[in-house]
């Protein structure tokens, strides 16, 4: 039942009945997935739909320079899968960046679940559109952007996905995400050389901080909007 009440919740499912739920339920076998695990991939079959019931996935591809090229991060309640079929023939991987637990659906099961519920279909259309658009904002910024717009890019997008609701201080906004420089420039598009100079004067200019070494970030909103203003 805790699943059902979960599924509930989620905007994509919200409006099915209990008995609908608990069908659905049956269907979505859960799966802990540890750290750094490959969920999906263009060798794996692709007619899956995950649904991310907590921790956070990292959708990437690879570009003609084999790089990864981060197109989107998800967290609890968040979709994938089938949906990344829309990205244009794109060839996508799921990677989890923390212990995450996730269900999966097979896609013929979930494409016979909108056709018999309408409104649930036009729900899904507006997720993916929703997606496509972030998604064509972000290739914009890594085709003709710095490596410090795609940053600034990359923590705005952080901030408005996995924002902390227990502590905000003035304009600071602490990620519920703790992430390295590694991480970051593979996120990017670039390297950690080239990020770790531009990281260390976004904390000069006061738009991050950092309690601790092994703490998250925290972004002043403020600053980060504008220096990206800046960059246009």
């Amino acid at each position: 039942m805790e699943m059902v009440k979960y599924l509930s919740r989620m905007d994509l499912f919200n409006g099915l009945s209990e008995e609908e739920l608990v069908q659905l339920n049956h269907v979505t076998p859960l799966e802990t997935r540890n750290k750094g695990t490959v969920v999906a991939s263009p060798h794996m079959e692709p007619k899956v739909l995950y649904i991310v019931k907590s921790g956070k996935v990292r959708l990437y591809k690879l570009t003609e320079e084999g790089k990864e090229l981060t197109l989107d991060i998800l967290g609890a309640g968040h979709l994938f899968g089938e949906m990344t079929s829309f990205h244009a023939g794109a060839a996508m991987f799921a990677v989890t960046m923390e212990d995450s637990v996730i269900c999966e659906m097979e896609g013929w099961q979930f494409r016979k679940i909108i056709s018999e519920k309408p409104d649930l279909a036009l729900k899904y259309i507006e997720l993916v559109t929703t997606r496509l658009k972030e998604v064509e904002e972000l290739l914009g910024y890594m085709a003709y952007g710095s490596v410090r717009q795609r940053l600034l890019f990359l923590f705005r997008k952080l901030v408005a996905k996995f924002p902390s609701g227990t502590q905000r201080m003035q304009d600071w906004i602490p990620l519920e995400i703790e992430l390295t420089h590694q991480e970051l420039a593979s996120m990017a598009g670039s390297i950690r050389e080239t990020v770790t100079p531009i990281i260390n004067q976004l904390v000069s200019e006061g738009v991050l901080r950092k309690e601790g070494a092994r703490k998250p970030y925290s972004i002043h909103k403020g600053r980060l909007e504008a220096a990206l203003a800046d960059c246009k």
